[in-house]
């Protein structure tokens, strides 16, 4: 009896190993007009469409959903006491935070740069994301939205929810009526100021080192003037080699995704 039990359980582990299945590699795929990256599921996808399959983002949209090992770099613009928060004028300096989303949801404050004798009228720029607003599972990034209170003011926005259904509705009331979703009590909503320059980022590897890159960046911008690359990629949850010709400079077009582990010499 006890050997049968050992033996069902050493099999239900099996099972279980096997339902998972060994991990594949990604594949660039040299074609034309443009290269193709195959992933482990045998799906292929033009180097144009990498990050519209990740994320949904496309250049000329005006929203980018935020993914885990995404980043906000916030640089925020001061200026003299009863200045206008615009061009030179009265222009004192920057301060800069950077956020993470992390894995299991929420924003991570990284770094802040301040700036000396910062005028009191003006928020610290760790201040312009409120804690309430760093605890949501969802977030999205529009580039700018048109606000008409007190005028016609144009912001970029960080959207926040807990399920990606709400995250969906309070974009649409966002689309249709900005004010009414980014009151100035939101929980769900910041509005940067215009003086503020909002940039997406993401966090890599390069030759064991942690690294903040621009949103969008290629591969051939951090393995440069190489001659062996070595590139691994998140799939279902775990690191999976990217098979590339190191050599052809067109494979090294290949888009980054946050959590890419690059190594070159």
């Amino acid at each position: 009896m006890m050997k049968t039990l050992l033996l069902a359980l050493a099999m239900l582990s099996l099972s279980s190993c096997a339902a998972r299945g060994p991990l594949g590699s990604f594949r660039v795929l040299p074609k034309s007009p443009e290269y193709l990256l195959r992933s482990p599921d045998r799906a292929e996808t033009p180097f144009h469409d990498v990050l519209r399959h990740y994320n949904g983002f496309e250049p000329a949209r005006n929203s980018v959903d935020l993914r885990p090992l995404m980043e906000l770099r916030v640089e925020n613009a001061y200026y003299k006491e009863g200045m206008p928060k615009r061009g030179l004028n009265g222009y004192l300096g920057t301060e800069v935070a950077q956020y993470r989303v992390e894995p299991k949801g929420g924003l991570r404050l990284l770094s802040v740069r301040s700036m000396k004798q910062r005028p009191q009228d003006q928020a610290p720029v760790q201040k312009l994301i409120r804690t309430a607003q760093r605890h949501h599972r969802y977030y999205r990034f529009y580039f700018e939205i048109l606000f008409r209170r007190n005028g016609e003011v144009h912001g970029s926005v960080l959207l926040g929810a807990e399920s990606r259904e709400d995250l969906n509705r309070l974009a649409a009331q966002l689309t249709a009526e900005p004010d009414s979703v980014c009151g100035n009590k939101s929980v769900h909503c910041t509005v940067f100021p215009e003086a503020c320059s909002v940039s997406l980022e993401m966090e890599i590897v390069v030759n064991g080192v942690p690294r903040s890159v621009i949103w969008g960046s290629l591969l051939k911008s951090v393995a440069v003037q190489s001659r062996h690359v070595d590139l691994s990629r998140l799939y279902d949850g775990r690191l999976s080699p990217v098979v590339i010709d190191s050599s052809d400079p067109k494979a090294l077009d290949l888009p980054l995704l946050p959590g890419d582990r690059i190594r070159w010499n």
